[in-house]
């Protein structure tokens, strides 16, 4: 899952991007609305995190852009400014949720699942066999044993879940695990998959590598021929 953060305050947006980087969202961090705008306008996003008290350009003038230009990304308005009639306003516009400063981080990462999950249409667990990825925790078992996976590992297995029984190319995952200014190779996603790899075989689920082109999941035997 990818997101964009536009926050102008840089020690707010430091501590998000780094708590959200932890379980496994890429994040691209834009501390002023005209960047927001432009970075909306040329990538693809799971969903914004939005503060209206934007320099150059109001969180409020990003997003009606944004639906102006019939985007249905989900964004979570993220601002200093809670009266009603602030708050009105960005939901007509278009906003998903609202959340006002100070605010509890486990509560706006629990928001950030949800509309995640919502925007993806996706059932809060996805399974494969004997593989379960709960998007609520971000959290994978495997023959009902709790899987020990770093950040990268859980968004790599989320990716290849969501997949499942398709190709997934080394661009994609990088697309998917990686924000703005992480240097990530194909070599490093050859080794984050070679690590989950090893922690998914012993329960008989293996990822095929398509030599040049990706990765698959495969689906067990009998969900194949279903």
């Amino acid at each position: 899952m990818r997101i964009l953060l536009a926050e102008d305050d840089q020690i707010i947006a430091d501590g998000l991007c780094r708590s959200l980087r932890q379980t496994g969202y890429a994040i691209d961090c834009t501390y002023n609305g005209i960047d927001a705008d432009t970075a909306l306008m040329t990538n693809a996003y799971d969903l914004v995190i939005l503060d209206l008290g934007l320099p150059r350009l109001s969180g409020l003038d990003v997003l009606r852009r944004l639906r102006g230009r019939k985007s249905q990304v989900p964004v979570l308005i993220l601002t200093a400014l809670d009266g009603i009639n602030d708050r009105v306003k960005g939901l007509d516009l278009g906003a998903d949720d609202y959340m006002a400063k100070p605010f509890e981080l486990p509560e706006l990462e629990a928001r950030v699942r949800a509309l995640t999950r919502r925007s993806a249409g996706a059932a809060p667990v996805i399974e494969c066999g004997a593989l379960t990825f709960d998007r609520s925790d971000r959290s994978a078992q495997l023959n009902g044993a709790m899987l020990d996976l770093s950040a990268r590992e859980l968004g790599l297995l989320e990716i290849l879940l969501s997949r499942a029984g398709r190709l997934v190319s080394k661009d994609q995952l990088v697309d998917h695990l990686c924000g703005w200014g992480e240097e990530v190779s194909h070599n490093a996603i050859e080794v984050y998959v070679h690590r989950l790899r090893k922690k998914l075989e012993s329960g008989g689920v293996r990822i095929a590598t398509v030599r040049g082109l990706g990765y698959c999941l495969e689906k067990p035997a009998e969900e194949r021929k279903s």
